[in-house]
């Protein structure tokens, strides 16, 4: 889009004061959510909460990234009920401009407050974790740092997906950890070193097939693929960097209500019923946040990654992010 994100926030800061104030649509019998999740993931769980509760759900998808700036541009005139985000980073920048509702403590309680909006805005409803996809046969050994990626031994060998939420949301996490400047180091070397894809699965594809020698991803698509054809027929492992690199990122995908009512609540306390964050946990190897489920393949306990420490809440800052990303000339 033209106008850049920060502009649009402005505007929607003044627009989204109406929209917040409308007090909640029972009746209300069909939604339309903006879904920053892959079709193929998520929709069979959209069309069980339709079977099950008769609400009719019209489904627009794009990246989360594209869906953040279009709510955005449209304030108060969105049709969007609801936004379904594969990031913290693409909600909290929606969130900032004040364009989601705060949601009730009877939603809020069901997830840790470490995987939701500080102010009550959004949700997370499962988990993912930045791994390090690699083929043995060609990595023997495991870089410490994701900033190891930046050496010249690793030009052509690696990876990347700078459109896709996921990747941007760790950018802004390395902006907030490490700084604009060595963000900027960093994302102009991967210039330099890196194959560019646009999505996860496809460079978890190249580098099963043997087209790179590694890739940044989330864990899931690996786990997923190894359901899909046994996890004894995939040519790649997955790893990760020391204790604390920004590599380690965990995220959640979320959800924020634009348009309050009674169907958009029942969507979400529907993404975080047992059904729900089943569905998550069986059928897309993501981390189920309830209490109660478990993820039935071998997942690491999120308590156990040795992740970074940040505070989702400071992802919001996606405007800046893609400054960055197009400085370096990745997108």
């Amino acid at each position: 889009m033209k106008k850049t994100l920060s502009y649009l926030v402005a505007g929607a800061l003044a627009l989204s004061l109406t929209a917040c104030s409308n007090p909640l649509d029972e009746d209300k019998n069909s939604i339309t959510v903006y879904a920053g999740r892959s079709e193929s993931l998520v929709q069979p769980l959209i069309d069980s909460f339709q079977e099950e509760t008769g609400i009719q759900v019209e489904v627009r998808y794009a990246g989360s990234a594209e869906l953040a700036a279009q709510l955005l541009e449209e304030g108060q005139n969105s049709p969007a009920d609801v936004f379904f985000a594969q990031d913290a980073g693409a909600l909290g920048a929606v969130s900032k401009a004040g364009l989601l509702i705060q949601l009730p403590d009877s939603i809020l309680e069901k997830v840790p407050a470490s995987y939701s909006a500080a102010d009550g805005s959004w949700i997370g409803v499962s988990g993912r974790v930045r791994v390090l996809n690699y083929n043995p046969q060609r990595v023997s050994q495991l870089p410490q740092s994701v900033f190891d990626l930046a050496e010249p031994e690793w030009k052509g060998r690696v990876g990347i997906a700078p459109t896709n939420a996921s990747f941007q949301a760790f950018v802004t996490a390395m902006q907030v950890i490490e700084g604009d400047a060595k963000t900027l180091q960093w994302l102009e070397a991967m210039k330099e070193n890196a194959v560019l894809y646009e999505k996860n699965s496809a460079i978890l594809e190249a580098v099963e097939s043997g087209a790179i020698d590694a890739g940044l991803i989330n864990h899931y698509y690996w786990f997923a693929r190894g359901q899909e054809v046994g996890f004894e027929n995939l040519t790649s492992k997955i790893g990760q960097f020391a204790s604390g690199d920004v590599g380690n990122l965990i995220n959640a995908a979320g959800v924020g209500i634009v348009a309050d009512s009674k169907a958009a609540r029942q969507f979400v306390e529907y993404l975080l019923s047992e059904t729900g964050q089943r569905y998550f946990a069986e059928e897309t190897s993501e981390y189920p946040l309830i209490d109660g489920v478990t993820a039935p393949v071998d997942l690491t306990p999120l308590a156990e990654i040795p992740a970074p420490a940040i505070d989702l809440n400071d992802l919001d800052r996606l405007d800046q992010t893609l400054d960055l990303i197009r400085a370096a000339g990745l997108i």
